[in-house]
């Protein structure tokens, strides 16, 4: 396998499925069994999950709420998010352990960095919820802040798009996808890969980022197996 330890990034927008708002559990069950597939080859597994399917705290702010009380909600969606994959990927057999950077003692440990090493030894999978903790950050930031303490080879960002293009695939038919991108290209060009705090430190840090499309079965097997699937960016 290309990558020992990874950082899997979800948004929390991917567990709505074809749903409008929630979660889908057709579309858990789905996550659950690609992350099997690597779980049982060896590949050491932590995840952070948005919470944009139950709550965003931008979204709350625009709308006349206070943003650290909006922020704080959008963490505690996270963690309700967590605890679905968890039971989810529980059902499939795997050994999960959910922490949380806000203390919720009755269903999750405290982050504690080195606990949190020792259970990816142990070939357990780690979620971490409620974000870095702290308000005005994204869950973006907060994969890329867990990836770096927990050492991580990667941060794999599963996305609905199969990459990073010029333009957005979505809107325009012309764009072009990069197999591979400098992170100084990606400011040069003002491309969407990550928030530019989550960015920058994985840049400082030297942690690549591959995005890719989540939701095609066999795609996170494929990269972790060293497949060209999806967008690198790297030094």
């Amino acid at each position: 396998m290309k990558y020992k330890r990874i950082l899997l990034k979800l948004s929390g927008e991917a567990l709505m499925g074809d749903r409008q708002y929630g979660i889908d559990p057709k579309r858990l069950g789905e996550y659950a069994d690609e992350i099997k597939q690597i779980h049982d080859l060896g590949v050491e597994i932590a995840i952070v999950i948005g919470g944009g399917n139950i709550f965003r705290g931008v979204a709350g702010a625009s709308n006349g709420m206070d943003r650290v009380q909006g922020d704080y909600m959008g963490m505690l969606a996270t963690v309700i998010n967590g605890m679905a994959l968890q039971g989810a990927l529980e059902e499939k057999g795997m050994l999960t352990r959910l922490q949380t950077a806000l203390k919720i003692e009755a269903i999750a440990e405290p982050y504690i960095k080195r606990r949190a090493v020792r259970h990816l030894e142990k070939g357990r999978i780690v979620i971490f919820g409620a974000g870095t903790g702290n308000p005005y950050f994204t869950t973006d930031t907060a994969a890329v802040l867990r990836g770096i303490e927990v050492d991580a080879d990667v941060i794999l960002k599963g996305t609905r798009v199969d990459g990073v293009y010029n333009a957005d695939p979505e809107k325009n038919a012309d764009a072009v996808k990069f197999d591979y991108i400098s992170f100084e290209d990606v400011l040069k060009k003002g491309l969407n890969v990550m928030d530019t705090t989550a960015f920058t430190l994985s840049q400082e840090n030297k942690l690549p980022i591959v995005v890719f499309d989540m939701n095609k079965e066999g795609n996170l097997l494929k990269i972790c197996k060293g497949e060209n699937i999806g967008t690198v960016v790297n030094i």
